[in-house]
């Protein structure tokens, strides 16, 4: 009986130690089964939250240059980047300057042109130092001072740095004779409806002045051109018809003395007034064309040439060389006008015709000429500096 109540007695408690163990058990594999299922899963939303935030992060700002901020880029890691402006001496932006990126050494890395608003980046460039040259139409080239450029660094040029000296001109430094030529033959080519010469017409108001040998071909060119013998040739013929100076007489002979008179009038009166007493007073023989003013002023400016001159210096001053060079050749007349007309009444007379018909040119040439001249410049040109 004894036993028998043992062995139940054993059978009993280990029954409830079972029971024991499978009640503390269970729950724990219920807990292990929860943190293995619920907490990965937490865990992996939470990377997943943290890889997010880090994907969304923008990128360090580079720094701004100019009006605009160099936009961010991606680069390979270790590489870095060179910006700046590219500006001229007055602080002006060089819009399309060739930009070129050399090694230490001068070898070429890249090339771009500068934008809008003068700005230039160097992307995914590797350390090391390097030089930047700056190539712009109109302007000196420019290359930087040595550039050390360091892993991931971000350089930006200072602006004195990228100012770009202008270019210089050269002034070219010519004779005053030569420059004088030059107009001279531009001259000799006037002609009135490309016929009766003009050649004592500038058109160029600071023209160059004449040499003395000047004066004396452009004299000899103007006064034995082919048009002065047919001029000479009709105004011998008026006089014959209204017998002027009839001691002459009629006939060839009357007319050949007149024709030799009206030649040698001319032509003592040109080489006087434009050559010899030009040179002797240093003026000069030629009317400059105003152009420009009032009816009034024109008119004042044309009739004054008669007895104004302009210097070889520029300085105004009384026309010696006119009003002797008329005076000198009336004077001349009395060597072969008839004797009933000579004296000192010719010489006044003759000097009197001259100034008037130089005046009285000089109005046409002011307003009339310059419309009906061939070769006259269209616009009144500036003469060089000499």
């Amino acid at each position: 009986m004894n036993a028998l109540h043992e062995t139940k007695k054993k059978t009993r408690n280990s029954v409830l130690a079972n029971e024991r163990r499978q009640f503390v058990v269970l729950p724990f594999s219920l807990c292990l089964f929860i943190l293995a299922t619920v907490i990965p899963a937490d865990a992996q939303q939470l990377a997943g939250t943290r890889t997010a935030i880090s994907t969304d992060l923008p990128d360090a700002p580079l720094p701004e240059f100019g009006l605009q901020s160099v936009p961010s880029t991606t680069q390979t890691e270790g590489q870095g980047t060179i910006l700046g402006v590219v500006l001229d001496l007055s602080g002006a932006r060089v819009v399309d300057a060739r930009v070129t990126l050399n090694t230490a050494n001068g070898v070429q890395v890249q090339t771009l042109q500068s934008r809008d608003d003068g700005a230039f980046v160097f992307k995914a460039v590797p350390p090391g130092s390097y030089q930047v040259v700056i190539d712009a139409n109109g302007l000196e080239p420019f290359t930087s001072a040595p550039i050390v450029l360091g892993a991931g660094q971000v350089y930006e040029m200072p602006r004195e740095l990228l100012a770009i000296a202008s270019t210089s001109t050269s002034v070219e430094v010519r004779p005053t004779e030569e420059i004088a030529a030059e107009q001279i033959k531009q001259e000799e080519k006037q002609r009135i409806l490309g016929f009766a010469p003009a050649f004592y017409v500038s058109y160029v108001k600071d023209a160059a002045p004449m040499t003395t040998k000047q004066k004396y071909s452009l004299a000899a060119h103007d006064t034995l051109d082919w048009t002065s013998y047919i001029g000479v040739s009709v105004a011998a013929g008026i006089e014959q018809a209204s017998n002027t100076h009839p001691g002459y007489g009629q006939g060839a002979a009357g007319y050949g003395k007149r024709w030799a008179a009206q030649f040698g009038d001319g032509r003592s009166s040109d080489f006087l007034s434009h050559a010899v007493f030009a040179s002797m007073f240093h003026q000069d023989p030629r009317y400059f064309y105003q152009g420009t003013g009032t009816t009034k002023s024109r008119l004042y400016h044309a009739l004054s040439s008669a007895f104004v001159a302009r210097s070889d210096s520029g300085k105004t001053m009384p026309n010696y060389s006119y009003l002797l060079g008329t005076m000198a050749s009336g004077a001349l007349s009395n060597a072969y006008y008839p004797h009933a007309d000579r004296g000192v009444g010719l010489v006044f007379t003759t000097a009197a015709i001259g100034i008037g018909g130089r005046a009285a040119q000089a109005v046409l040439e002011e307003f009339v000429s310059k419309r009906i001249t061939k070769n006259a410049p269209k616009s009144i040109p500036a003469g060089p500096t000499p």
